[in-house]
């Protein structure tokens, strides 16, 4: 059983440098949010930062499905949340299912419409989740799409000097 990936032992000063880096570029994001109120958004932007920086050659890591895959999981919350969850909580004393089926079409809606403009992001998902259990705000939405676009700036500047890691 292998504990240390082999490839570390080659390469240590790449593990540590992009883990460095990685962690460099979640310090600015978090500085800019509520990390305890918006936990959910904060998770899936980390997920992001482990895909540009561990696997920076993914398909997943392009600009194309990080940006367009956040955007896709911001529309498919925000829809959730106003035309699912909203209107429905009021109508019925089990609001709690209500919430969970909002939740869950969020994540089916997003990874549907992920898959069929070619914005496929893991990740993306747990942003259109947070929308739904956060509520729609400019704030969430500007942050999510700041935080997306410099992501895949620092991928697009690093990605020659970037190795991938798994």
């Amino acid at each position: 059983m292998e504990i240390i990936d082999k490839t570390f032992l080659q390469k240590p000063k790449r593990f540590i440098l992009q883990g460095l880096i990685a962690t460099i570029v979640v310090a600015i994001i978090l500085y800019f949010v509520e990390v305890l109120t918006h936990a959910i958004v904060i998770a899936a932007l980390g997920a992001s930062t482990f895909i540009v920086f561990a696997m920076p050659h993914s398909i997943t890591a392009k600009s194309r499905k990080i940006i367009g895959g956040h955007i896709v999981g911001l529309i498919c919350g925000t829809f959730c949340y106003y035309i699912v969850l909203h209107p429905l909580v009021g109508l019925t004393a089990n609001w709690e299912l209500i919430y969970y089926i909002s939740c869950a079409l969020a994540v089916g809606l997003s990874i549907f419409l992920m898959t069929i403009t070619n914005t496929e992001h893991p990740p993306a998902s747990a942003t259109a989740v947070s929308i739904v259990i956060y509520g729609f705000s400019y704030q969430i939405v500007l942050f999510v799409v700041l935080s997306a676009v410099g992501l895949a700036i620092a991928r697009r500047l690093l990605k020659n000097r970037l190795i991938d890691l798994i």
